[in-house]
């Protein structure tokens, strides 16, 4: 019998839809690892079949006292991904340390490890966005939720670590069971709230003069790829490194809207708003990642068109809008 699957942030967007497939592939020898607290986030894990649910600090010291089972692979996904946290002490325990310590454990344990980066590491995007290792020294993070990822990714370059795991600078990316992310969430999440309500779509006006209004550019990724790279990598003898995890194709926020109402089958209603001035120095206007080092690696499926990942998002899970919403239908 094998050992378990720890995946952390078990109950977090990418993290329950990671068990899903699990599932899906007939693995239910999971640990499920995540700080529930007093929110909904619990829900996420309903009609999911797990071996255990453990909380993430218990979890920790589990670890560091020896006790935790040997598992094949931990999947850490657990971090605090608010770009808008302050406190950098929280970030340096919760997304740092608490991630070298796993790392450490399970290369100890012989078990295969596989975490969340951030596309946030690339900071402004001067230096591009190439995931080689000669570039991650010299990335300068925008934030301290950036930082905090970055500082992982040095050490484990700069002791080797990389050499024997994985990790994963996921883009923009959206799908269902994020709703608990709250502020967090995707604009297609967002986006059809508002629309539901009868609101407008609202886009920041741009401050850089190479992007029109609403035209500022991401690769958004769909959470089904996102999961499908995730678990290619945690398989035995899959590559070793850091790696994107986005397209390849930078599509506009205007784009996404409307990919929305498209999919929704209702007129566009767009309405340009300024952008806070607390946010201008730190608005990444264009992301883009480059996927060449994991299609070298071996990497071979291919991504899903933000249309097509809209679409099914809104008809698996989003569903439709009241007809009070809808007014003229597109």
């Amino acid at each position: 019998m094998s050992a378990p699957i720890v995946v952390t942030g078990a109950a977090g967007f990418i993290g329950r839809n990671i068990i899903a497939e699990l599932n899906r592939r007939g693995r239910t020898d999971i640990v499920a690892v995540d700080r529930l607290g007093s929110d909904e986030r619990w829900s996420n894990l309903v009609g999911l079949r797990v071996a255990d649910v453990v909380d993430a600090d218990d979890y920790l010291a589990e670890v560091r006292s020896g006790g935790a089972p040997a598992a094949e692979a931990v999947i850490h996904l657990g971090a605090c991904s608010a770009t808008t946290e302050r406190d950098a002490g929280f970030l340096l325990r919760n997304n740092y340390r608490y991630t070298r310590t796993l790392c450490e454990w399970s290369l100890a344990r012989g078990a295969r490890f596989v975490y969340a980066s951030s596309a946030a590491t690339y900071g402004d995007g001067a230096q591009g966005y190439s995931d080689d290792d000669a570039v991650t020294p010299t990335l300068k993070p925008l934030n301290m939720y950036g930082y905090s990822k970055h500082l992982f990714d040095l050490w484990a370059l700069e002791s080797g670590a990389l050499a024997r795991i994985a990790g994963l600078k996921y883009f923009n990316v959206y799908g269902p069971f994020e709703g608990h992310k709250q502020d967090m969430r995707s604009v297609v999440c967002k986006a059809h709230a508002r629309i539901s309500a009868g609101e407008d779509v609202e886009l920041f006006r741009s401050h850089h003069p190479d992007f029109r209004d609403g035209e500022q550019q991401r690769d958004f990724v769909y959470v089904r790829d996102a999961v499908a790279v995730t678990l290619w990598l945690a398989e035995r003898g899959a590559p070793s490194g850091l790696f994107n995890c986005g397209t390849g194709q930078a599509r506009s926020w205007r784009d996404l809207a409307l990919a929305l109402f498209s999919a929704l089958g209702v007129l566009p209603r767009i309405r340009l708003v300024d952008m806070p001035e607390h946010l201008r120095a730190k608005y990444q206007c264009f992301t883009q990642a480059d996927m060449a080092k994991l299609r070298r690696a071996g990497y071979t499926a291919p991504f899903t068109s933000l249309e097509d990942g809209v679409r099914n998002y809104v008809r698996t899970h989003l569903g439709g809008i009241p007809a009070r919403a809808a007014g003229a239908t597109a």
